[in-house]
This record gives C-alpha cells, structure tokens and sequence, in this order.
C-alpha cells in the first residue's frame, strides 16, 4: 500500500514505524533532512518529484547476501523507465543514470536477526518533472528532461512497484543468477575505460568487468590486474567533480 504524506524529516525514519509491513510505501511531498548515500543529502522542490520509502521484509535472505536487495531495487527501476521510453543504467552501487546523468539516488539500509535480513528499507528519489537544478550538482537530470514530456507521478510509483515485486518474487523463488546476469548487462559503462577516486584522492583509470555476488565493483586496471572493491573504498570519478 502507498502511504501519502506532507512532510516528514526523511521518509527512511518513518519507515521504520511497524505499522509498515512488507511491500508498504511512505511517500512525502517534503523531507527536511533527506539522506542520500555516502552521507550525502537529498533535497527536491515540492510536488515535481517522488522521494519515498519501499518496506521490505526478506527473512529469507542471509546478511552476506544483501546486495541482491540493491540489485533487486535498482533492476526495478530500470524496468519502470524502460515502460516510460527512458533508457538508464544502474551507476555502481545503486544510483541511476540517462545517458551520463543522475536520474535516481537511493540509501538502502538494513536490520538484521540472527544472521540474516529482517527488514530492508529502501529510500528512494526519483528525478520526475524536475526542469531546473541547483548549478552546484555536477550532473543532475529528470524524467521530464530526458523524455521531453511530463510525467503523472502517482502512475510512476505504481509502475515502479509492480516491477519490483516482479522482480522480488524472482529472488524469493530463489534465481539469483538472473538477478545478477541482468544487474552486470545494465550497469553504467560496463566494458569502458572509466576515471576512479580512492578515498585518499588518488584517482586511477579501470575497466568496469562486473560485481561480485556480494557487491564489491570489479576493475581491471591499466596494468592488467583486476581488483574488486567494496562501496566506500572506490568512486567514480563525476564530469566537474
């Protein structure tokens, strides 16, 4: 069920209330402190975009298998611009891009019982009718200006959700590896020598060759070698950053 509300701190807190079970959806027009990932924050102008939050409930899923939920969540959105004519691909972890520009951000976080997943809360932003952007984010874009139309944002979250579950029933019957073979063949630049940052500065220049089943990004490096790195120890490096 979605759940409508005016305004709220971030639609991630609320979410937490267990009055939302498995499959329910906060969505508010407002969030005062909306978070993105790497403690970023996500702020969005009032009645143009979505910003929600997705409940999950995978007990199913041990902890060392929980970038399956990114993969699961990011496919969906792939889906979801698919059936709107927009064309995107999935940014290492979990963000989304047209083209070479940000049309998704998303901070998925996790609680966990005895070993395994409890409860998964996905916050998600999603870029819809937004025209203008704050000169000061390097690469921004919308639905609105990639397709070059406007957007019925209520018909996108419904869009978004039956492909989500489409694609949470996939895992839960236990295919991974469709989840995973469709996660690599739709990451961004996938196959391409691309500009990396390391947490000290250093930026280098690798190859995307794919991801571990547990989320570290593998690179080949210039000098052949491949390496794989897990989220925080590698970032790509964004045009005018």
């Amino acid at each position: 069920m979605i759940y409508k509300i005016e305004e709220t701190t971030s639609t991630n807190d609320d979410a937490r209330n267990p009055r939302y079970r498995h499959g329910d959806i906060v969505w508010a027009e407002r969030q005062t402190a909306g978070r993105g990932q790497r403690g970023h924050t996500w702020t969005s102008p009032e009645g143009v975009n979505l910003t929600f939050s997705l409940v999950l409930e995978p007990r199913f899923l041990p902890v060392d298998e929980q970038f399956l939920l990114s993969e699961v969540i990011a496919l969906a959105l792939t889906d979801t611009f698919t059936k709107c004519g927009i064309a995107t691909r999935i940014k290492w972890t979990n963000d989304l891009y047209a083209g070479d520009r940000k049309l998704v951000g998303m901070l998925i976080e996790h609680t966990l019982s005895e070993g395994r997943l409890a409860r998964t809360i996905a916050g998600i932003g999603i870029n819809v009718n937004q025209l203008k952007f704050d000169p000061a984010l390097p690469n921004p874009t919308s639905m609105a200006l990639t397709a070059d139309r406007t957007f019925d944002r209520h018909e996108v979250l419904e869009i978004f959700y039956g492909c989500c579950m489409e694609r949470y029933e996939t895992l839960l019957n236990g295919d991974r590896e469709t989840i995973q073979r469709n996660y690599r063949d739709r990451m961004y630049r996938l196959g391409k020598r691309s500009p990396f940052r390391l947490p000290d500065g250093t930026r280098f220049w690798a190859v995307i060759e794919g991801v571990r089943p547990t989320g570290e990004l593998l690179l080949r490096h210039d000098d052949g070698t491949q390496r794989a790195y897990l989220y925080r120890e590698v970032e790509f490096v964004v045009a005018g950053k």
